[in-house]
């Protein structure tokens, strides 16, 4: 197993700059994903280092070495691609030997360790089928296969469930972290998907346009987001962000909108006293909206016209329209019944607010 550490890593296809700056260590044994928006990066810098793309400037080390002019043969990391890149003229067992042979490595090594990964896997009965004979879950599990008889320092997982559908996604998820328990590598793991990000990841690295935004703990991005980005990419529904006029009012704040208006200790939020007299962003997550008149002294209240539900079976969310702004609240009882154009008033509970500049988009604390 090994460590991986990128230094003011970059990427650039002539005036147009891919990855810009780079910084990250992630630790031997560790599972990190890099969650972005198409465009954002992500699969760059994994490409980087898998040695698949050529860096511009910066270092890449896997283990006690730098890798940046090593093959990725050479790389001792095993990847997973979005298509599988399975052979489909080869059977499951010969796609699960193709690179040991390569290697040179004796027969009676090959197939004990092809064994090892089917009883990991659970393909032990697909080994003498062919890719086109199998689902693509079982064309997934071939794929990690692969990777795992080489038994490699790192793997690199690009967008690997992206092909399936929603319910075999889920199960994937699982199937993926129960795989890490079994075989404790490395991984950096690429995805659009924030919901496979926040379920897979020890540490989630988040970017847009080249740069990374934050990098913590599935909860830390949820609970402490460091700027307007990262609070709504991470989180499902995504947070709902209000821009309000802040007002210095005694020991504390006035923020105020069309439809919404409430107080704001000093001492909760002490940054917000030099956006006084201009507006600041109020982000709230719909889980933490709860629909009703505030009933503690920490709680202030929202409300709006109900525009539309959506039914989930066991919730529903209400989107609701504040002044301008779209606002939804979530974890409403399904059994209630709302008429479209009602007034709704929800609770919020000051600790579960965030602030953010309105230009900059950092958050306030």
């Amino acid at each position: 197993m090994a460590e991986v550490v990128l230094r003011e890593l970059c990427k650039s296809y002539g005036s147009v700059v891919a990855v810009k700056d780079v910084d990250l260590h992630i630790a031997d044994r560790e599972f990190v994903v890099l969650v972005g928006p198409s465009g954002c990066g992500k699969s760059t810098t994994l490409r980087m280092i898998a040695g698949l793309e050529e860096i511009t400037s910066g270092t890449i080390a896997i283990g006690d070495r730098i890798v940046n002019d090593l093959q990725p043969k050479d790389r001792d990391i095993a990847m997973v691609f979005q298509n599988y890149a399975l052979y489909q003229h080869m059977t499951v067992y010969d796609n699960l030997a193709f690179g040991l042979r390569n290697r040179k490595v004796p027969d009676g090594e090959i197939d004990a360790e092809i064994r090892r990964a089917a009883r990991i896997l659970s393909i032990e009965p697909l080994l003498e089928r062919r890719p086109r004979q199998l689902s693509g879950g079982q064309q997934q599990r071939v794929a990690l296969g692969r990777c795992i008889v080489r038994n490699p320092k790192v793997f690199l997982f690009d967008e690997p469930l992206s092909n399936l559908d929603a319910q075999l996604r889920a199960q994937m998820r699982l199937e993926i972290k129960e795989l890490r328990q079994r075989v404790p590598t490395t991984a950096v793991f690429v995805t659009h998907d924030q919901v496979e990000a926040m379920t897979l990841g020890d540490r989630i690295v988040v970017m847009k346009d080249g740069y990374v935004q934050q990098v913590g703990t599935p909860l830390e991005l949820y609970r402490r987001p460091l700027n307007r980005f990262v609070a709504s990419f991470i989180g499902s529904p995504a947070m709902n962000f209000i821009e309000m006029r802040v007002e210095a009012q005694g020991d504390g704040f006035r923020l105020s909108s069309e439809g919404a208006g409430f107080d704001v200790p000093g001492r909760a939020v002490p940054r917000l006293g030099a956006l006084a007299g201009r507006s600041a962003v109020v982000g709230i997550r719909p889980q933490h909206a709860r629909l009703g008149r505030p009933g503690a002294p920490d709680q202030v209240a929202i409300g709006g016209k109900l525009m539309v539900t959506e039914q989930l079976g066991d919730e529903q969310l209400l989107a609701v329209r504040i002044g301008t702004a779209d606002f939804r609240l979530a974890g409403v009882d399904p059994e209630l019944t709302f008429a479209t154009g009602m007034a709704i008033e929800a609770a919020v509970a000051l600790e579960n607010m965030h602030f953010f500049e309105p230009d900059s988009g950092k958050a306030l604390r």
